[in-house]
């Protein structure tokens, strides 16, 4: 047959592949080697020891060019904030209380400060590696959280008030109206502005801005799961379309997606026509290259919609791009759907399109399929900019018609007791 002609005829091409193939998986190893390489020499050039720094945010020194080419924004604003934070640490430490007991809490507590910088400082410094930028973020973060409510339970109570509004917007973000530690640090603070604070006011302002910073990392974990979600996805997607486009290389007769169009001398193939050979069966006419055109196209369709949708993209505070995971899930998706809409034509399942006349109209097709894959990744956009929505937005009031009545006259007691 043909195919068999053409496969087993082109040496030329085959040397061709293999040296490419070859070439490919050198240059892969010596990456791999490379870096590891480079991770070990600056281990043992570089190594850090882990000190009782006074000045906290101090970090290790890095070599040039180490630290600098791993820079990334989150860094850059983490990086400011230890030393913003190091610095009312410091201004702490200045502060003597005559209360021998309390001024030991006072020193322990400024230890863990230091301790807490210390691992957000190694986190921002540490070399990056892959898929380790979400755990060194979270890593830093965590620990400036920490930082930032270790220092509210040891300012003096003159700046109580005025931490008290900062605490109070927190909430406002991140905890639900009807929340009971809401409505009980609210009244604090009415009451601080106007009588000032008493001795209990600074634990329930500690345990307050302690559970916003937890609601805040819960909102971004939903954010990151979601966006890992996405790109997993995303990978058994191209995987799954870059195999069926090996599979049509390699066993083009297997994958037929060539027409036959009536009154016509030739083959309407994706990748061109055929002279037609009254010796040939229908899978002969299929070549190397017509899986790979067909995707190609629907990767085009896919492209122009993700264009299309960038009108409504907008800006977020979130460090994890989910916008652009949900973006890159189209690609490989519209090539997938060109792929599958082809081959239900060739299959005569879409009535009148049973025969295509001519290889343009079939990538055409392929086009068009490519970009109907929008009517399955909306849903998935529709859900990036919910979950993105409820960044910085409290969760809704349970609903009370979905409580039990009992559990509604429990409470109604309890609370009138």
């Amino acid at each position: 047959m043909t195919n068999g002609k053409v496969f087993n005829g082109t040496e030329t091409q085959k040397k061709a592949r293999g040296s490419v193939s070859l070439f490919i998986l050198l240059w892969i190893a010596s990456l791999i080697l490379g870096n590891t390489l480079t991770s070990d020499q600056t281990t043992r050039d570089h190594p850090y020891k882990p000190t009782r720094r006074k000045n906290a945010a101090q970090l290790p020194k890095i070599p040039k060019g180490l630290f600098r080419a791993h820079k990334t924004a989150w860094r850059e604003r983490a990086s400011a904030r230890i030393l913003y934070l190091e610095q009312q640490a410091d201004r702490e430490r200045c502060r003597v209380v005559s209360d021998r007991a309390e001024q030991c809490q006072r020193e322990k507590t400024l230890e863990g400060i230091a301790r807490q910088l210390e691992e957000a400082g190694n986190a921002i410094s540490a070399r990056r590696h892959l898929f380790s930028g979400a755990a060194a973020l979270e890593r830093a973060w965590a620990n400036v959280r920490a930082t930032d409510v270790m220092l509210l339970s040891l300012c003096p109570e003159q700046d109580l008030i005025s931490r008290s509004v900062d605490v109070s917007s927190h909430m406002e973000q991140h905890l639900r109206p009807g929340d009971p530690l809401r409505v009980k640090v609210g009244a604090v603070v009415e009451r601080m502005e106007t009588k000032g604070p008493l001795p209990g006011d600074r634990g329930f302002l500690v345990l307050a801005l302690a559970a916003s910073y937890d609601a805040l990392d819960a909102e971004f974990s939903r954010v990151r799961s979601l966006s890992t979600i996405l790109r997993i996805a995303t990978f058994f997607v191209l995987l799954g379309a870059g195999g069926l486009e090996v599979w049509g290389w390699y066993c083009p007769d297997s994958l037929n997606m060539c027409f036959l169009p009536e009154g016509k001398n030739f083959a309407a193939c994706p990748s061109g026509e055929v002279p037609r050979n009254p010796n040939f069966v229908p899978s002969d006419y299929a070549r190397h290259v017509d899986v790979l055109v067909t995707e190609a196209a629907g990767l085009a369709g896919a492209a122009l919609t993700v264009i299309a949708s960038l009108r409504r993209i907008q800006g977020t505070s979130s460090p994890y791009m989910l916008p652009l995971s949900a973006a890159l899930l189209k690609f490989p998706t519209g090539a997938l759907t060109a792929f599958v809409g082809v081959v239900l034509i060739r299959g005569a399942f879409i009535p009148g399109l049973s025969d295509l006349d001519s290889s343009p109209q079939i990538v055409a097709w392929a086009v068009i399929f490519g970009a109907a894959q929008h009517l399955v990744t909306r849903f998935v956009d529709a859900r990036a900019r919910e979950t993105l929505s409820e960044v910085g937005r409290p969760d809704p009031e349970p609903d009370d018609s979905k409580i039990p009545k009992s559990w509604q006259r429990g409470t109604a007691g309890s609370a009138q007791s």
